[in-house]
Order: C-alpha cells, then structure tokens, then sequence
C-alpha cells in the first residue's frame, strides 16, 4: 500500500506512523520547514528560552491509547509531571489544587470533598478503559457501564454541574476553569464532560509537560515514524491533490476549509457544502514571556502546578467564555496559563523562566489582549509586570499563518458544541467521497488535543478499506 499524509501536526504525524507500522510505503509531506503543527516549540522572546508555540501542557497525550503504544521514550520524548496538575488562585490569596489524586483534589475542597470524592475515585480507577471509548469515533462502548456512569456527569452544562455538585466558591471555580477547556460557553450541554476528562487524568496520568518543549513530541513522532522506514518532506506546501502523485490512500491533516482548496474539485457538491458549512470555534490570543524569576503568586501552591487558571469565580469564567461565540473579546478574560521552567530546567537560562498564557477571543479578532491578560496574572501574582523581559503576543490571523490549521485562531478544529462532536466535519468522519481520499486531522472524532487518535482512527479506516479492495 501506497500513502502519502498531508501535513505534520500530531495527526498527520499519528497517521503516518500507524500506516508504517503496518508495513505502508508512507511519505508525509509538510508545508513548514519542520513538523510539528501544534506540537512545536521555538524561541519566541530571546535566545535560550524555549517556548511553545501551541500546547503547553499534555494530560491527553499521557492519556491516549495510541500514544501509549509507541516506544516515543526510545525516540527521546521525556514526561515530566509537576507536583500538582492545576492550581486555580482565588482573591483572598487561597487557590484550589487539582492534585494527580482523587483524594489529593478532594481533601482540598472542605465539605465538598466527599462528593467529588464519591464521584470521581470510581472512574479514576478505570481511566485508561474510559479514555479509549471517549478518545474514538462514535460507537458501541465496549464497557457500556463504565462510559454510561460517565455520560451521566458528562453531558450536561459545566455551570450547572458546578452549582449542582459544589457549594464552595473555590470548588465551583475549580470545576469552571476545567471546562474553560472545552472553549464553549458553560451553559452548553456536555461542557462538563471536558472538565471531567481533565480532572480524571490528573488522577491517572498527571498533566505533564514534556523536557524541553512540545515540539519533543513531534520529534519523537517523527523519528520513530522514519525508524519505521517512512519519509517525511519538509517546505512543501500541497496546493492541489494534483501535486502529490498516485497513491492508494492520501490523509489530509486539513481541516474542511483546506481539504476545500486542495480537494474542491475532487469532491461532490453535497459533500462541499457539508464542508462549506462546517463551523470553526473563537479563537485565541496567546502570549510568551522571558522572565528574569519565577511568577510571584499570591497563593504559594500554585507553585506547584504546571498549569494555573487565572480567572476567579465561575461567574466570571462564565462570563469570559460567553462572550467571544457573542462576538465580544473579554473585558476581564478567562487565563490559561503554563509555567514549565519551574520544573524543566531546559527552557530557560539560569535562573530565569518562561511562561505561557492565552485566552479565548472572537474568531479572528484583532483585539489585543494582551494588557487584559497581564492584568490578570497581575491581580493573582503583584509584581509579575516587573519580571518580563521580554514578550510575543500572537492573535488569531498570527496563529493562522503559522498554522493553516489554526482557522481563526480556533485551536480545536472547528466547534466542538453537541452539533459538530459526533459527525464531525460529516457523516463519514474520516473518509471522503473520493476512494482513496480521508481527513485525519482534529475535525474529525475525537477532536482537538495533542493525542493522536484523529490520525490513528482515520489510519485505521485506510487500512480497512485497503484490505477490503484486496479481498475484492
């Protein structure tokens, strides 16, 4: 079997190495001078400091089947999982702390902790089983009562689970920046199944990052996918189909609006329109710093997390997140913030650090938020202004022509509300109506996330339809 995948993020890359492991002639062709896609890294502010250009921290990529089946550690990736997985700083100068526990998170939260306790210890347990019926295409569970037990907390709205299950503030807002995840409004449906995946993975796998940056991944990826025997050809953008040559089978890690330009005319005018109509998330505006020390947190635990959510209560989440799908850029924004060097001394020089931060914005919104955003992180760490030596700041048109991929700013692949997660971007997922021709990148099940499972599924449906001709 012939293949060719286009594009190098993480799909593309899951993609290529799944087919090679099945003996393929594979070569995965790469539009920027090195793979990477989502999962890369680069010095942004000055040099020696290694910063991410996309995703930051990888419970999900801990998390996946697929992932967890390649000897990546062989090829030079490295987990290293930080004392706490999340910290959420409070203005009474507490925070809330997801620890890779259920008991640890639970004896954080006071009266609370009993229910979260009851909860979520049960599929804690069972994680890895849960993560692989969630993180695949729509289908009959193969553990009905593990994943209903789940669906059963999982799809309804992230506010009113908050309210429901917590009646402290700091639990409430803990469980509101979990679902901030998911970029949707709280008040949809399922917006709580995001905030449960991630608080479950910190209780199995951590929220690790990897040494010396996400673009490790890649890397790693990409050398066992040429251990493998595959090729990989870098600074070749594919504009038309017409350009790659013949194949059994072509993989596009494209969302629709590429697959649109490269396809278009390769595919039947239903299938365009279902393209056409295909509806991309907010973006978001992302900032990196060069710091000569570490972020003054009010709260000293947040020390010890990877990741801290700067927002305050799960009103104020609440409002953050509504506001881009109402095309309004947040006044006071919801923060996702990453600080790696705490605990990977390769990303900066002595005795400095770096960090890394975004927020969710309208859909190709020129705002810059960057004072909002260092606003907020000022408010939870006073003093924090005076640390930076130097920043990047990249909105959505900015992410997008790095990454094609990125539409908007969108980091998901396209909205991932009730009407876009199951049949996403149409009902036939990963392949196409031209034979031969599949998408395999995060607009297809399970959807965005540094996992894998994208390329690995839509890999998957190429082999089987490859084995089906032949039995013809």
């Amino acid at each position: 079997m012939k293949a060719i995948v286009i594009g190098g993020g993480p799909n593309g890359l899951a993609a290529a190495v799944t087919l090679a492991r099945e003996g393929a002639d594979v070569t995965l062709i790469e539009a920027r001078d090195e793979v990477g896609g989502a999962a890369s890294s680069a010095a942004l502010t000055l040099p020696g400091f290694t910063h991410d250009v996309c995703s930051a921290v990888h419970p999900l990529a801990a998390a996946s089947p697929f992932l967890a089946s390649l000897p990546l550690a062989a090829h030079g990736l490295r987990w290293i999982t930080p004392p706490s997985a999340l910290a959420h700083p409070l203005d009474d100068g507490t925070a809330a702390l997801l620890e890779n526990s259920v008991e640890g998170t639970a004896a954080g939260l006071g009266a609370d902790g009993r229910r979260y306790r009851r909860l979520a210890a049960p599929l804690a347990a069972r994680f890895p089983e849960l993560a692989a019926e969630v993180l695949a295409p729509l289908h009959v569970p193969r553990r009905p009562a593990l994943f209903a037990r789940f669906g059963l907390l999982a799809g309804w709205p992230a506010d009113w689970t908050a309210r429901a299950l917590f009646r402290e503030p700091k639990g409430r807002a803990l469980f509101a920046g979990l679902a901030g995840h998911s970029v949707l409004p709280l008040e949809s449906m399922a917006s709580a199944a995001v905030a449960w995946i991630l608080a479950l993975a910190a209780a199995s796998v951590g929220w690790p990052i990897p040494e010396g940056g996400s673009g490790r991944i890649s890397a790693a990826l990409a050398s066992y996918f040429r251990f493998l025997g595959g090729r990989i050809v870098t600074g070749a953008e594919v504009r038309s189909l017409d350009e790659v040559g013949p194949a059994d089978a072509i993989l596009c890690d494209l969302t629709p609006a590429q697959l649109l330009r490269v396809a278009g005319k390769r595919l039947p005018g239903g299938y365009r329109r279902r393209l056409q109509a295909f509806r991309y998330g907010p973006g978001v505006f992302k900032l990196d710093w060069a710091l000569r020390a570490p972020i003054p947190w009010a709260a000293p635990e947040c020390a010890r997390a990877g990741t801290v959510h700067l927002g305050g209560t799960l009103g104020e989440i609440a409002a953050s997140e509504r506001a881009p799908w109402a095309g309004r850029a947040p006044s006071r924004p919801f923060v996702l913030l990453a600080q790696p060097s705490l605990f990977d001394r390769t990303r900066a020089p002595a005795g400095a650090h770096t960090a890394w931060a975004y927020c969710h914005v309208p859909n190709g919104s020129s705002e810059d938020m960057t004072e909002r955003i260092e606003a907020q992180v000022e408010r939870f760490a006073p003093g924090f202004r005076r640390l930076i030596l130097a920043r990047s700041a990249r909105g959505p048109a900015e992410l997008e022509r790095r990454n094609a991929n990125l539409v908007g700013g969108d980091i998901t692949g396209g909205a991932q509300d009730l009407a876009q997660l199951f049949l996403r971007p149409a009902r036939g997922l990963y392949r196409t109506p031209v034979r031969g021709l599949y998408l395999c990148s995060a607009s297809t099940p399970p959807g965005g996330g540094v996992h894998g499972m994208c390329g690995f599924h839509a890999a998957r449906a190429a082999l089987a339809d490859a084995s089906t001709r032949r039995l013809k």
